[in-house]
């Protein structure tokens, strides 16, 4: 059994900003394309040095390197910038492979047969993933009526007293979310001591005016809380740590 590693995921995870969503993955993707990796592994007649990405579905063997080797800096910003271009594909199943003459990279996709793509300028295949099509018109109002339905909720929260237990509401101190500043996050608030995130001052008020339960940051309804609020300052540009 060869074994492998993960390393690198704090080179990859920070800088992701833009996700392109596939209409589908195709049915067993996971499926095939753990098969193919497993078979490739199998191929090596020893450990190999294995990068996985933030999403758990792109992952890159570097060649010449073992488990538990720390990647020179030059070939670690390699699979770096590799998996940044691949993980951009959300619903994807990719193995990449960085061989030892650095030349060409192998690649799979959803577990189909390895191709191969330019190391220089590492242009991703877009036709074999999404078609090389657009996102269609159905795509879009899919999408926008999800953020829509999530603000909503977030609406609701805002304006309802449930969120405390004496009866005040975050809109009554902040009409249509109005002076509440997202934009300017993160930044240090005198109120916690600490540099805070806008969810840190949405639980604020609600522990302290509201008299209530701080909301989990993960949860839906911390979650379109901000999403109400950031939608109140669209085209507002970003100033983090402004008074």
């Amino acid at each position: 059994m060869r074994s492998y590693n993960k390393m690198g995921l704090a080179l990859v995870t920070l800088s992701l900003t833009l996700c392109i969503p596939l209409s589908y993955a195709g049915e067993g993707a996971r499926e095939k394309a753990d098969k193919l990796f497993s078979d490739t592994l199998k191929n090596y007649s020893h450990d190999v040095q294995v990068v996985t990405a933030c999403d758990g579905r792109k992952r890159v063997i570097v060649e010449g390197y073992k488990e538990g080797d720390i990647l020179p800096r030059e070939r670690a910003m390699e699979a770096a910038k590799l998996l940044n271009g691949l993980v951009k594909y959300c619903n994807a199943e990719m193995v990449a492979v960085i061989p030892q003459n650095r030349i060409d990279i192998r690649l799979s996709i959803d577990g189909e047969p390895f191709f191969t793509i330019n190391n220089s300028d590492l242009k991703l295949p877009v036709t074999l993933v999404h078609g090389g099509q657009e996102h269609t018109a159905r795509e879009g109002q899919i999408w926008d009526a999800q953020v829509k339905r999530m603000i909503a909720k977030g609406y609701k929260v805002f304006h309802s007293q449930i969120t405390g237990t004496n009866g005040i509401s975050c809109d009554m101190c902040h009409p249509d979310a109005s002076n509440t500043h997202p934009e300017t996050y993160p930044k240090f608030q005198s109120q916690l001591k600490k540099v805070a995130l806008l969810r840190d001052m949405i639980n604020w008020c609600i522990e302290k005016p509201l008299e209530g339960t701080p909301l989990a940051h993960d949860s839906e309804e911390m979650k379109a809380l901000e999403a109400y609020i950031l939608s109140t300052r669209k085209g507002v540009p970003l100033d983090y740590g402004k008074h």
